[in-house]
């Protein structure tokens, strides 16, 4: 390979200003003196080793968010069909036969037993049963992982959103993503190391998912609004329009020498305050290779063909774009899953804006040699009730399903995961997970050991204890694993 050839500092210039940005790029505003290196910087993003060899070295979230009918997409009931029309009170003890004594949130099981509306079939050498909503992801499921046994602690949206994003329900504390940050840095500094895409750039809860709380601020994630089509809009304001790179970084050289003068004065550990300094080098930085990270209009257009020109589509691309270059968690929010009301017409269009754009990640992964090091995750809050919505049933104007944190289903694909393995099951009706139960602890602990990290060792220090992901709770599930 030819070194690159040295640039003038005006050739380095105009590059920045046509947002010609990459890695190399960055290396050699490094060198003169436009972007810091790490080293001289001593930078807490800085790439660092997990606890022992990683599997996955970074992770997407796909959050479906509102509660997937696991009885319609990935969990096939024939029960279902045979109680169907039956009021659930009539059948509660065949509910809960086999449930085990810890489990104390049943969903809200009313109105009537509801078969679902979709076949199911067997796929792949594995003979996973999919439902005919996903056509497409159907024919991967020899690379999926699936979990039919997980259940949670609430059957409300934001508790259970909560915990699945940062494992507490009720308290503000760091997300999986920024837990993830502050285990293994980033390799890719010009690019925040934790992203949140989601249609309007925060989530119903605010930006809670992606949230730092107690540990530094620079694991702190970034919000972008997905249903923005094009960089431009997704990125306003990243950069200046009349302030050369080298005046900026002046003037930041400047920021930063007098917040360093009046942490000194305030003692070490300002969290805050380090979070900050960070987060103006890396929008400093993104001024370079975000605009193309983020164009994926750069793509072949057989690539872009594969994912879709959907809102959904176009968000996994850039996901896969941005992981490609070095960011470490992405979480990707799908809305819209909360079917209360008309709950088959909603899962028609639902996963018709979901199964091509899923095949495509996993397709599209697989060929960039990335799936075995990346570690994709499907999951919702929890899962919905074999039955009909029986709340405010006067208001409805067609057949829903409520909210069932007792039992519901998620996949993994990639990142050490063993594909074509469905793990657990609920019971006959999909109501309870039954066997193989799997807690939200115990998929975050899954899910750190895959990035190789024992979850009761990657702690941090607040309030007088030590504070980790899975709390005092949860267990590797090495069914799961290679």
């Amino acid at each position: 390979m030819h070194p690159a050839p040295l640039l003038s500092r005006r050739d380095v210039l105009t590059r920045c200003g046509l947002g010609i940005g990459s890695l190399a790029l960055a290396d050699l505003l490094s060198s003169t003196g436009l972007f810091a290196s790490d080293a001289a910087t001593g930078s807490p993003l800085a790439a660092r080793s997990p606890h022992f060899a990683p599997k996955a070295k970074r992770v997407l979230h796909i959050f479906p968010e509102g509660g997937p009918s696991h009885v319609d997409t990935f969990d096939p009931k024939p029960a279902l069909d045979k109680y169907h029309g039956k009021l659930a009170q009539e059948v509660y003890a065949d509910y809960i036969k086999n449930a085990p004594a810890s489990a104390t949130d049943m969903g809200r099981l009313s109105g009537k037993l509801q078969r679902s509306a979709f076949k199911f079939s067997k796929n792949g050498k594995s003979g996973t049963e999919v439902s005919e909503l996903f056509p497409m992801l159907a024919k991967h499921v020899d690379d999926l992982c699936v979990v039919r046994s997980m259940f949670t602690k609430s059957s409300v949206h934001e508790p259970a959103q909560l915990l699945m994003s940062t494992g507490e329900a009720t308290l503000v504390r760091p997300s999986m993503g920024s837990w993830v940050t502050y285990g293994l840095g980033t390799v890719n500094q010009n690019l925040p190391a934790f992203v949140g895409l989601a249609p309007s750039g925060t989530t119903a809860s605010g930006e809670k998912h992606w949230s730092a709380a107690f540990l530094p601020g620079w694991t702190q994630g970034t919000g972008i609004a997905t249903r923005n089509a094009t960089a431009e809009k997704m990125l306003d304001n990243i950069r200046s329009g009349s302030t050369s790179l080298r005046e900026q970084r002046r003037q930041l050289d400047l920021l930063k020498a007098m917040n360093g003068d009046f942490a000194d004065r305030r003692g070490p550990g300002d969290d805050a305050l380090d979070g900050r300094i960070q987060a103006f080098e890396t929008a400093f930085r993104m001024q370079v290779e975000a605009q193309e990270a983020f164009d994926i209009t750069r793509e072949p257009q057989k690539v872009r063909d594969l994912y879709g020109d959907t809102e959904q589509g176009r968000q996994l691309l850039l996901a896969r774009r941005l992981l490609e270059r070095g960011v470490r968690y992405v979480q990707a929010w799908h809305t819209g899953w909360d079917t209360h009301d008309f709950n088959d017409e909603s899962h028609r269009k639902l996963a018709l804006a979901a199964d091509q754009p899923l095949a495509a990640l996993v397709t599209d992964l697989k060929r960039l040699g990335m799936l075995d090091d990346t570690l994709v995750l499907w999951a919702g809050e929890f899962g919905r009730t074999p039955t009909t919505d029986n709340n405010d049933v006067a208001t409805k104007k067609s057949i829903g399903r409520d909210h069932n944190a007792g039992g519901f289903t998620v996949w993994m694909a990639g990142g050490g995961t063993k594909g074509g393995l469905v793990y657990g099951s609920t019971d006959e009706f999909g109501a309870i997970a039954s066997q193989d139960r799997v807690e939200v602890h115990d998929l975050h602990a899954t899910m750190l050991h895959l990035l190789g990290f024992d979850h009761t060792k990657l702690t941090y220090r607040h309030a007088g204890r030590d504070f980790r992901l899975t709390d005092v709770h949860g267990h590797v599930v090495k069914a799961l694993l290679k």
